[in-house]
């Protein structure tokens, strides 16, 4: 197989939150690779990452990475690939990964999701993945079929709760 995405963090203390993507991408049979790449302690594996990708087949990057979270930028910056930020919670509630990744410089974007919301960037990814896979974008309709399903189930079940002054 060869990757097509490409889930880089800042270090693997960020794996328990990164490896919600990895789960999305094999649910969608999407193959990616996964590495530890630090914008501060290994750039020159960075710039050799990010200069790479596109000719090894990568379409879409999503990087991770708290506190400072130079990382996605850092990326962005040396690449025309897409390139998801992931703000990980390692401080300040996150918000400080969260306002270093989503305030980038006009030219340079990083589409950005919620702390820790690594689940919502794969999503994102397969989505502009599918926009060149019809089998692909049949899969994510299933997906939002099955997160509707949920839904109205849990809803039915809400039903069946009974209180004295609940009126449903």
């Amino acid at each position: 197989m060869i990757p097509v995405v490409s889930i880089i963090m800042g270090s693997t203390s960020d794996l328990p939150v990164m490896e919600k993507a990895a789960r999305v991408f094999d649910d969608f049979e999407v193959p990616f690779e996964i590495y530890a790449l630090s914008a501060h302690r290994t750039p020159a594996e960075v710039e050799e990452f990010a200069k790479t990708a596109k000719s090894r087949g990568i379409k879409v990057i999503i990087a991770a990475a708290g506190m400072a979270a130079h990382l996605p930028g850092v990326i962005a910056s040396m690449t025309t690939l897409p390139v998801i930020g992931v703000p990980i919670n390692s401080s300040l509630d996150g918000m400080d990964a969260l306002l270093a990744i989503v305030q980038m410089p006009p030219g340079i974007p990083v589409a950005t999701v919620g702390i820790n919301g690594s689940m919502n960037a794969a999503i994102l990814a397969v989505q502009m993945l599918a926009l060149e896979n019809g089998e692909l974008q049949a899969r994510l309709v299933t997906n939002k079929e099955e997160l509707k399903r949920k839904i109205v189930q849990a809803n039915n079940e809400l039903s069946s709760i009974k209180y004295k002054f609940k009126t449903n």
